[in-house]
């Protein structure tokens, strides 16, 4: 089994921000099938067998600086390890649209992936980091503000591209591992 963990922020303000493009992915994934909350582990749950693999996508409701609550607490659950888990996030420093997939890296600033990082004790595991950053950088002075914002009507369109290459690249690591 395979744990895809979508960062983000649960509430209605922060449903299409950038900061939620880890949720935004992961529910592309779902398309149209029902999560279920738990409210001990504090996220939304979702299993489903794709392509002969089992996994379950994971939303933690922790709020992103501590995400790595929720992922540990479903690590446990299910009894697997970090090598086990994909986690989907977005990333200020990669222009809109542009995917990096890594495995064992460091947080680079990102809170979410740090707060992964000291609940599991380890960076080795996989990130497909989704790039959010603007074409103006004076629109990223202030990142909390940015990655809080939603995205431009203009942006949509790359959005919903980068959205649909990061689920093709989430299934490719499925059939990889």
């Amino acid at each position: 089994m395979k744990l895809i963990i979508g960062l983000g922020n649960p509430g209605k303000s922060y449903t299409k921000t950038r900061h939620n493009i880890g949720w935004l992915v992961l529910d592309k994934l779902a398309d149209k099938d029902k999560w279920s909350e738990s409210k001990k582990g504090k996220l939304l749950h979702l299993h489903q067998t794709r392509d002969n693999h089992e996994i379950e996508l994971i939303k933690p409701l922790t709020f992103m600086n501590n995400s790595g609550q929720a992922i540990a607490y479903a690590l446990k659950k299910h009894n697997l390890t970090a090598s086990d888990i994909i986690v989907v996030h977005d990333d200020k420093d990669l222009i809109l649209g542009k995917i990096k997939v890594q495995t064992g890296a460091s947080s680079a600033g990102h809170n979410g992936v740090k707060s992964i990082i000291e609940h599991l004790k380890t960076k080795d595991f996989t990130r497909v980091r989704i790039g959010v950053a603007s074409d103006n950088s004076r629109k990223m002075a202030d990142t909390s503000k940015f990655v809080l914002n939603k995205f431009s009507l203009l942006e949509k369109s790359k959005l919903n591209e980068a959205l649909k290459q990061a689920v093709e690249q989430i299934i490719n690591l499925l059939n990889t591992k």
